[in-house]
């Protein structure tokens, strides 16, 4: 199991991911046709070649969920017990066609759940870096995780 327990987690542990992704025109395009999104910026190069941006400028909830992708394995794999939220989200770079994407993860806070006492609440800050080493994204995510089984 890659994630860790709630017991094992201390504030400032930082996690530099090793899976990198290179987001191709499939993504994009399959990301925005699954989810409905029918903004030309993501799909017509014409349009996108128009706009400030001059090319395709990938779907920013695909980039907010590459970012989650690439974070959970070394996290919480096989220890969640849910994800509680999603805060603070802010993409400051564009993404485009090409990029190559890395995360990188700092636990901020740890409380123990009120409600259940196998369980605790790990506040993570992840950041989406691209292959200039410009934060594309950013946001906090606070997990429900499982206590390390008793011996």
């Amino acid at each position: 199991m890659a994630g860790k327990y709630f017991d094992e987690w201390v504030v400032g542990d930082r996690i530099v991911h090793e899976i990198r992704r290179t987001v191709t025109e499939t993504d994009n395009l399959l990301f925005s046709a699954m989810t409905h999104n029918p903004q030309p910026l993501h799909i017509d190069v014409e349009a996108a070649k128009a706009s400030e941006f001059g090319q395709i400028l990938v779907n920013g909830t695909f980039t907010f969920a590459l970012m989650a992708g690439l974070s959970v394995g070394d996290t919480t794999v096989g220890t969640l017990i849910a994800n509680l939220g999603y805060d603070k989200l802010v993409m400051p770079k564009p993404v485009f066609i090409g990029d190559t994407m890395r995360a990188e993860t700092v636990v901020t806070e740890l409380r123990e759940s009120k409600s259940r006492p196998d369980a605790g609440i790990v506040t993570f800050t992840h950041w989406l870096i691209n292959q200039r080493d410009e934060v594309v994204c950013q946001c906090l995510r606070s997990a429900l995780l499982k206590r390390k089984p008793k011996a």
